[in-house]
């Protein structure tokens, strides 16, 4: 075999020799210097490793020069320096994400990192930067009160129990005992704070969610001992458990004779809460609010369950919080009720709330108390808001004036968009389901109301036996009775779709279903609901990919064409040949090629689709031509199985 001095390579290849020199000893050649000698084969493999290292050193320059190097977080006006953007722009762009940046402060990595990659930039950091900034920004953390929401079945005495808990007579200035509005009120245990949402049922609760609002820390669920379970009472609780919060039961009116809190106890563990003392994992608390009996526990399980959650916050940046409910005052224009969340809130704060935004002229706490400033899970009415904001729309401060009209403005337009598009709001129907692109999907969520309750457990039943290993059903609510508005704000909440079965949806619940995006589906055949069901869960599966061998051919001939390349005369064997279809190329015992497709196939001079077993044809590859006589072609299809 041919062998070649080193230093004559190095001429070849066009590097210095002690390089040529290295490269071998890599690959285990031993060679003493420059005047030593090797065989000539080994001169291809060095030629191939000089292309690649060019091209990672090409790579890793290129990168380079699209690579931001930080050895300090930068600020707004400093990324966007670099960027060449409008520091307005980024604001923007950010608070659709509901990111607001803090003037004062550096931007977090994570969204310095984001910026840059819009822009196709790279980001690199000071060793050790990133971990030590990230626990910088994030602030002092410290516990917050938790903020506690009352459910419950109607006149099982919730406003007479925070009635109670607040030492107040809010109950009684209620039209016909009746919560009329979402009331939050804070109170002091032991020198620790709780606040509490009052609201008019769940459905505010749920309304609030649907909108992306997760206010509530726990949730007290109310029943009568008297009265037991009732349907608003099922209702709280697939509310509450849809909204993943720990649930408090307040067993109420212990005091009177037909009181029986174990059957409370008893009916409430078919829901799966299951009291501690039994095993389980809930806290029952018998209490009495006419008689302010077992008051003071509830409140001590309220904190214990507190400290278990660990609830924090940080005190420092701006602002963020929650708008509770809102209302138009003749005297101070638009009124919100905000329980903060995050940071300090402070009168003369300028803020966006939705497409809302305006400056804090006013705090005051539930008791009309003047403040000028609000910490983390206080409940505080904010006056200057430049339209009403809907419950649940999240509160945000931000630096500047301009900024926050900027924001507002925004949002107005993407709302007018989606109106015009045919609403905002994007829930799951049956028919994305069954599309392609539902396939991702790996649990369905089902509102089911029935005429009867044996209708409903017979559906329930059936589609329940639909359920496989690749899809879970959830049943986040099953009833008797006709389609409500709760349980279509319930679906929205949840991404569920309603599934009626001879029950009806009156004209005013459709619209806010419509509003909502909510699909509801209304059945008065039992078999047809379960056929939808069935096609909307085989859609939700992964199509599963299989082989499908078509048929083989033997290379015979060998033709040269102008255009189209090398083309194989060849004779099929076995089955089919498709057009489009793929090939593995065997010669011998060896593979030399597989996935590639047949561009052409020809029957003498025509282009045929197929060409059957004992036929011959032309092939062409794509992207291969190294044909062989005797070469055997294995033709397949891969096709998508549900």
């Amino acid at each position: 075999m041919t062998k070649v001095r080193i230093y004559k390579i190095a001429e070849v290849l066009g590097i210095p020799a002690y390089e040529v020199i290295e490269m071998l000893r890599e690959l285990g050649v031993e060679v003493k210097n420059h005047m030593s000698s090797i065989d000539e084969d080994l001169v291809d493999l060095l030629k191939e490793e000089i292309v690649y290292r060019r091209q990672k050193e090409e790579e890793i320059r290129k990168r380079k020069e699209k690579t931001l190097l930080f050895e300090n977080l930068p600020t707004l006006k400093e990324i966007a320096k670099l960027l060449n953007e409008e520091p307005e722009d980024i604001i923007l762009r950010l608070a659709d994400l509901n990111i607001v940046p803090d003037f004062r402060r550096p931007l977090p990595p994570l969204v310095v990192e984001k910026l840059a990659r819009e822009k196709g930039w790279e980001v690199e950091w000071k060793e050790g930067l990133k971990k030590e900034t990230v626990e910088a920004l994030g602030g002092e953390r410290f516990l917050r009160p938790p903020v506690v929401t009352i459910l419950g079945h109607v006149d099982h005495g919730k406003t007479t129990l925070l009635d109670a808990i607040r030492h107040s007579r809010v109950a009684e200035s209620e039209f016909g005992g009746i919560t009329q509005r979402i009331g939050a009120y804070q109170v002091e245990v032991n020198g620790r704070k709780i606040t509490f949402i009052d609201t008019p049922g769940h459905e505010a609760f749920t309304a609030m969610r649907a909108r992306g609002a997760q206010v509530t820390d726990i949730a007290v669920l109310v029943v009568a001992a008297d009265d037991g379970v009732m349907p608003q009472t099922v209702e709280a609780i697939q509310h509450a458990k849809a909204a993943d919060v720990p649930i408090i039961v307040a067993v109420n009116k212990v005091d009177k004779p037909a009181a029986n809190p174990e059957r409370v106890k008893q009916q409430l563990s078919d829901y799966g809460l299951i009291p501690e003392e039994w095993g389980g994992e809930t806290i029952f608390v018998n209490v009495s609010a006419l008689q302010r009996k077992g008051i003071n526990e509830l409140l001590e399980m309220i904190l214990l369950q507190a400290d278990l959650l660990e609830l924090k916050a940080r005190h420092s940046g701006y602002a963020t919080g929650l708008v509770i409910e809102s209302r138009l005052d003749r005297g101070k224009g638009p009124v919100a009720t905000v329980i903060v969340r995050e940071g300090i809130l402070r009168v003369g704060d300028y803020f966006v709330a939705g497409a809302s935004w305006g400056k804090v002229r006013t705090l005051s706490d539930d008791l009309g108390r003047s403040l000028k400033e609000a910490y983390p899970s206080m409940p505080v009415e904010v006056v200057g808001f430049s339209e009403l904001p809907p419950a649940g729309t999240k509160f945000m401060v931000v630096g500047e004036e301009r900024i926050a009209y900027l924001i507002a403005e925004r949002r107005k337009e993407r709302e007018k968009e989606a109106t015009l598009k045919g609403g905002s709001r994007r829930t799951l129907s049956l028919e994305e389901l069954l599309s392609p692109e539902a396939g991702r999907v790996r649990e369905l969520n089902l509102l089911l109301k029935a005429d009867f309750q044996g209708s409903l457990e017979a559906i329930e039943k059936a589609i329940s036996q639909l359920e496989n290993e690749d899809v879970k059903i959830n049943f986040i609510f099953k009833g008797v009775g006709n389609i409500s508005e709760a349980d279509v704000m319930l679906a929205s909440a949840s991404s569920g779709v309603v599934v009626g079965f001879n029950v009806k949806l009156p004209n005013e619940v459709a619209k806010i279903a419509k509003r909502e995006g909510v699909d509801v589906r209304l059945y008065r055949i039992i078999y047809d609901l379960i056929d939808d069901m069935d096609k909307a869960i085989k859609g939700m599966l992964e199509p599963r990919k299989v082989e499908e061998t078509l048929g083989r051919l033997e290379v015979r001939a060998l033709f040269k064409v102008a255009r189209a390349g090398m083309i194989a005369g060849c004779y099929v064997t076995q089955g089919k040949i498709e057009r489009g279809a793929l090939v593995r190329v065997w010669r011998g015992q060896e593979m030399l090629q597989e996935g590639i497709r047949i561009s052409s196939l020809k029957h003498f001079k025509e282009d045929v689709r197929e060409v059957t077993q004992g036929y011959e044809c032309g092939v062409g590859l794509e992207g291969f031509d190294d044909f062989r006589e005797g070469d055997i072609l294995e033709v397949y299809v891969i096709r998508e199985e549900r």
